[in-house]
């Protein structure tokens, strides 16, 4: 892509970070700053999580905590860079008050993520987690069952399904191999894109 419209695309998703860091149904019952997503603006590839937890309510960084350092080593494992080859966000903007995001604050969120969509026009969507899940395709998965496979494909965009890092870490001896083998199909699916 030329470099002239990758400046446009960073300018369009510096701005959509400015709606997000303005919106006060994001902010309501929040805590911290905004944290909108980070990355190549011409990224293939979108990371989706749930939302951000403390370390970035404080940065304004997505996945820059113990589940960030963890998904951010998955991603250079196969091959990526985790900034320069990929785009990383969540549909929930804001650190919620009471841990896991409302289905109100998923659908408000949803918003947002689907305007950095229109600008980042990625091929794959790898959604960590249900809460993802729901974000982006407006529908509850079960994650455990659906794991590991392309979930759905729409407007050419390619959904993937895998496990957040946080329940990776929680529970690695039921999660972790099936994480490692999610992100080599990952590997996969790009080489043949």
């Amino acid at each position: 892509m030329c470099r002239i419209e990758s400046v446009t695309k960073q300018l369009q998703l510096d701005e959509i970070a400015r709606e997000i860091d303005n919106c006060k149904i994001c902010k309501k019952d929040k805590i911290g700053v905004a944290v909108s997503g980070e990355g190549n603006p011409d990224a293939d590839i979108v990371f989706i999580g749930e939302a951000p937890g403390k370390q970035e309510a404080v940065s304004g960084r997505p996945f820059i905590g113990r589940s960030g350092q963890l998904l951010r080593k998955m991603i250079r494992e196969i091959g990526l860079d985790d900034i320069n080859d990929v785009y990383i966000t969540s549909p929930v903007k804001y650190l919620p008050e009471r841990g896991t995001p409302t289905s109100e604050d998923i659908a408000h969120g949803r918003i947002h993520l689907l305007k950095q969509f229109a600008v980042i026009q990625p091929k794959f969507v790898v959604l960590l987690g249900r809460v993802a899940a729901e974000g982006v395709l407006q529908k509850k998965v079960f994650v455990t069952k659906e794991r590991g496979e392309i979930i759905e494909e729409k407007d050419g965009i390619k959904y993937f399904l895998t496990y957040h890092p946080a329940a990776v870490l929680r529970f690695p001896s039921k999660f972790k191999a099936g994480m490692i083998e999610d992100f080599q199909k990952v590997k996969k699916l790009l080489a043949f894109s």
